[in-house]
């Protein structure tokens, strides 16, 4: 699962990505992308670690996938740049919190630039379907041109007049249908402010919140100044500078939680794990994310919810013997930390 930044330049997208990842920025990747992995935390997983105290703990894990910052003024190359960030199952958009204050603004100019690169990538492909519809074909091949041939108008007639792809609720074959095209107004969308040294502590102004209900924010270069210090000197600037707490953490689980993520846990003595599963994901689903064999051979799984395990003092056993651990067949739909053991024919 891959997670996109963008932004203008000079929004300190690349600080960002370092403040997730721990990876500093390589020069000669600016213009191609760079991408490294970043834990996803979970205090529950913690919790049931310090518990159970197995050999090894495992969070899962999240591609951050940095790219080129956009030319706020020159919209000439921004379509290519923005052309990186599709292969993303969602994207962030960075904002200069701190040298502007027109965030809302910013937000506004930035969602332009993915509604006219989502645009150039429909337009292109509309005259090879309108050559395609001129040519004789089987019945069922020109209904499938003519459909495309209407989606496609559609989906240009939104996109001009300033309507993500997102808005035209697209039935599963349309989207299906379009899939290739990995439009960026298609894709989930975070949006998160890159503070300065002042006002972190404050709220989002309602502007930006009217846009983007769920938009984030944290002084990123302030807490990498703080956690390079030495611990007794940290505490002292954070009490003076009234920082309470670091948001690394918390961002990481919006982004991943935002793009419409999830996590089921495995637990064990060798190992408590966490799984990264889509939302509405089903049990043979989350099988084959442990391993392809477990969906194959899908018998059943035995689920337990987290805050039962919690009651049952993080006992699968107390869970059993209060009949609260559930036999749950393929279609089951996994709830987010619910505890998971999947059984399979050998």
């Amino acid at each position: 699962m891959k997670i996109g930044l963008v932004g203008y330049a000079g929004t300190g997208k690349s600080t960002v990505f370092e403040w997730l990842t721990g990876e500093k920025p390589d020069p000669a990747k600016v213009q191609q992308g760079q991408t490294a992995m970043a834990d996803v935390p979970d205090q529950r997983l913690a919790r049931i670690a310090a518990v159970l105290q197995p050999k090894k703990t495992t969070y899962t894990k999240v591609a951050i996938l940095d790219t080129p910052g956009l030319m706020l003024d020159e919209r000439k190359d921004n379509a290519r740049r923005l052309g990186i960030i599709r292969e993303a199952n969602g994207i962030v958009v960075i904002l200069d919190g701190f040298s502007r204050t027109d965030w809302a603004e910013q937000l506004r100019k930035f969602r332009e630039e993915l509604l006219f690169a989502d645009l150039e990538v429909v337009a292109n492909r509309l005259p090879k379907v309108e050559a395609a519809l001129k040519k004789a074909k089987p019945p069922k091949e020109r209904e499938a041109d003519e459909a495309e041939f209407a989606l496609l108008q559609r989906l240009i007639a939104a996109l001009e007049a300033g309507r993500p792809a997102s808005a035209l609720g697209l039935t599963p074959d349309e989207e299906k249908a379009i899939r290739s095209f990995q439009l960026l107004t298609l894709k989930p969308e975070i949006v998160f402010v890159n503070r300065g040294d002042s006002g972190f502590n404050d709220p989002l102004p309602a502007d930006l919140l009217a846009l983007a209900p769920t938009a984030q924010q944290a002084p990123v270069k302030l807490e990498m100044e703080l956690l390079a210090l030495s611990e007794d000197d940290r505490s002292t600037f954070m009490a003076d500078l009234g920082v309470t707490g670091f948001r690394r953490d918390a961002t990481i689980r919006a982004m991943f939680y935002g793009v419409g993520r999830e996590v089921f846990f495995t637990v064990g003595e060798d190992e408590c794990r966490s799984w990264s599963i889509p939302q509405g994901c089903t049990a043979v689903e989350a099988a084959a994310c442990i391993h392809k064999d477990l969906s194959e051979k899908f018998v059943r799984a035995n689920v337990i919810s987290y805050d039962d395990f919690v009651a049952c003092g993080y006992s699968e056993k107390e869970a059993k013997a209060r009949g609260l651990c559930r036999t749950e067949g393929k279609t089951y739909v996994v709830h987010d930390a619910d505890i998971v053991h999947i059984l399979a024919s050998s």
